[in-house]
């Protein structure tokens, strides 16, 4: 058993690394497309049917770009789709959701202190709340809504404000930050699989039957496109944040998110303008400041922890009690909050230190039993913790911690 904690370890670490380079090629695509969308040019000599042209340079070659907003007279030989991009990012990310934080649910999922629920029932709220946003904003954008963009855009923004706060209700600091990212990330995705996918499918299907193509379905699909390139920037933080304390770790994070999401706006706003020719909006940088301004003092708001005498008092969950009732537990019940709770703790005396990183607490025993995991395979199997050894953990305190896991484990 102890070994399996060590390759699903690596498992996770796997499943991450496609994940990063997954969301790199569809955010890079994604942006890519925009701005070339955005840079079109008229030109007298275009094809008919031809939207715009632009000519680019890369890699020592030349690039002539033409666009059609329905479609041309002849169907090409060769059409390249963008859309793995998209769907492996997004399955890739439901798996990494499984391993961290339905598999570890009991270290990261759950917050007893804000709602005593059993593992199976955080999980099923997990796993159940990413496919109503989705239902929500697709029924907003196919009613009279898709006409108006711009208050479109509001009311997606009141429902991520209000899930971000939803999430905070159940799930810890790190889960709710990273659920609202997979909740944002769930809505982009179907936007490319369930909207502007099959409207293609729909214009080459009409064009290879000599048919002429309905130009709404360009058009509802760059609606669609449009909302997920201003999104992308905060999927990108939410997913980040985990590693930050600073972001996650207080009680107003899902106020940090709903400014992350606004200065998405702001951010891509300069950008798609300049590509559009519309010049530098350099206003956009001065409101982006000011909201990250904002997040940095929300940052400094108290943590939602119980205190030690909450700690001590909760009931030790199956999984815990396995780790709690294993021989050695007493010794190194001893060793890690010496060496480990300067850092780990709910109030860090260690210089420099203002949140437990990645809010792990480790100054009780129901600390130290929840993170046993963590704790073998950071202190024991491998010395990455503490960092550059600076409590001076012994090697046989690392040897009675790998004991007192596998101990546990055999059980």
């Amino acid at each position: 058993m102890h070994d399996f904690a060590i390759i699903w370890d690596w498992m996770g670490f796997a499943v991450r690394w496609v994940h990063v380079i997954t969301a790199i090629a569809w955010i890079g695509s994604s942006f890519y497309f925009v701005a070339l969308d955005l840079g079109l040019r008229k030109a007298a000599h275009l094809p008919p049917g031809a939207h715009g042209e632009e000519w680019q340079v890369h890699g020592g070659g030349f690039y002539h770009i033409q666009k059609y907003l329905v479609a041309p007279e002849n169907m090409p030989e060769h059409l390249t789709w963008f859309k793995w991009e998209s769907y492996a990012t997004w399955l890739s990310g439901a798996a990494l959701l499984m391993i961290v934080y339905w598999v570890g649910g009991e270290l990261y999922l759950i917050d007893r202190s804000k709602a005593d629920l059993a593992l199976w029932q955080g999980i099923a709220i997990s796993a159940g709340s990413l496919s109503i946003g989705w239902l929500v904003y697709d029924r907003l954008c196919k009613s009279g809504l898709g006409e108006r963009p711009t208050v479109l855009m509001l009311l997606l923004f009141a429902l991520l404000v209000a899930m971000g706060w939803g999430y905070n209700q159940i799930f810890t600091g790190r889960a709710t930050m990273l659920h609202l990212g997979a909740f944002t990330a769930t809505i982009m995705t179907a936007n490319v699989f369930l909207v502007i996918m099959p409207n293609q499918r729909i214009v080459v299907a009409d064009l290879k039957a000599g048919r002429a193509p309905d130009a709404k379905y360009g058009k509802i699909a760059k609606l669609r496109s449009t909302h997920n390139n201003y999104l992308t920037l905060p999927v990108v933080f939410l997913m980040l944040s985990n590693h930050y304390p600073l972001a996650f770790a207080t009680e107003y994070n899902w106020v940090i998110a709903a400014l992350i999401f606004l200065m998405g706006v702001t951010i891509r706003h300069f950008f798609n303008t300049m590509h559009a020719g519309g010049g530098m909006k350099w206003w956009t940088w001065a409101v982006t400041a000011l909201l990250f301004i904002g997040v940095m003092w929300l940052s400094t708001a108290p943590l939602m922890q119980s205190s030690y005498e909450e700690a001590e008092a909760r009931a030790f969950s199956a999984s815990e009690q396995r780790f709690a009732n294993a021989d050695g537990f007493e010794d190194v019940a001893s060793i890690v909050p010496g060496r480990c709770a300067m850092c780990h703790a709910r109030e860090p005396f260690y210089e420099g230190i203002w949140r437990a990183p990645r809010h792990v607490l480790l100054e009780t025993e129901a600390d130290i039993a929840r993170a046993a995991k963590q704790i073998y395979l950071q202190s024991g199997v491998t010395h990455a913790m503490p960092p550059g050894n600076v409590s001076y953990m012994e090697e046989d305190e690392r040897a009675l911690i790998v004991t007192w896991y596998r101990d546990a484990t055999r059980r």
